[in-house]
């Protein structure tokens, strides 16, 4: 028997507004740069650097692409709805939010400040908090919401940065655990993504011979490519059947 043709569903980006943190460089660049080529309305998020943001969004832009530039420190609260509002204002009520800023600094247990570990919990877990009660009251309204943590495999086996970092990582995955079950019935999904040792600065930051001891402990024999986490995120947007999950996009490393 001849399986029913049926229409492509419609994959629900064209036109979405999103706000991408941490957009203008590395994972967060990758991510954002595939929403536009979906059709959405890009807001590119960057903690301070500006020149940096603004010449990616006259890229998209020159492309035919609809994208604004949105810069502020998260860790400061005032500085969250400035670019909170600035998105609005500027493209629309925000239907996406991908939580991606973040930066990674290593420190073992006995190096580890107090001040470190606040600012990181600040920075990742924080910021995620509060960015989410800002948006999701709207998304609930129009029923039709989509987020995604960017998390971490340490946060499933401590990872190479340190405490702090592997921490405030499994923290993400509690938050979305706690949304996707409270908000999945208002047309409001919330996954998180979990990346491993993929070619950002983060891994530059290493010598050339720790690199090349990491890439042999990964199965797959090579670093992971920012383009293929988004390539992920984007799936995960895309499907409204997805919440309450964590997705690894790890090469191997942490087998479930």
């Amino acid at each position: 028997m001849l399986l029913e043709l049926v229409p492509a569903y419609d994959l629900g980006l064209v036109e979405r507004v999103a706000l991408v943190t941490g957009a203008s460089r590395g994972i967060g660049l990758a991510i954002a740069s595939r929403l536009a080529n979906a059709g959405a309305y890009v807001a590119v998020g960057s903690r301070k650097n500006r020149p940096d943001a603004e010449a990616f969004c006259r890229r998209l832009q020159n492309a035919g692409h609809k994208a604004i530039p949105v810069v502020g420190d998260l860790i400061d609260p005032e500085a969250l709805n400035r670019v909170v509002e600035e998105t609005e204002t500027k493209l629309g009520p925000i239907d996406i939010l991908v939580s991606n800023a973040g930066s990674s600094h290593q420190h073992n247990l006995a190096e580890l400040t107090l001040q470190t570990w606040d600012a990181t919990m600040h920075e990742h877990l924080r910021a995620a908090f509060l960015l989410t009660q800002r948006v999701i009251p709207g998304m609930c309204a129009r029923h039709w919401g989509r987020i995604v943590f960017i998390s971490s495999v340490a946060a499933f086996n401590g990872g190479l940065v340190g405490p702090h970092y592997a921490a405030a990582k499994a923290g993400l995955i509690g938050l979305m655990h706690s949304l996707a079950t409270s908000f999945s019935s208002n047309g409001v999904t919330v996954n998180a993504v979990a990346p491993a040792l993929i070619e950002t600065d983060m891994l530059k930051e290493l010598g050339v011979a720790a690199r090349r001891d990491l890439s042999q402990k990964v199965p797959v024999g090579r670093y992971g490519k920012s383009e293929e986490v988004a390539d992920l995120v984007l799936a995960v947007l895309r499907n409204p059947y997805v919440t309450g999950q964590t997705i690894l996009v790890d090469g191997g490393i942490y087998p479930r």
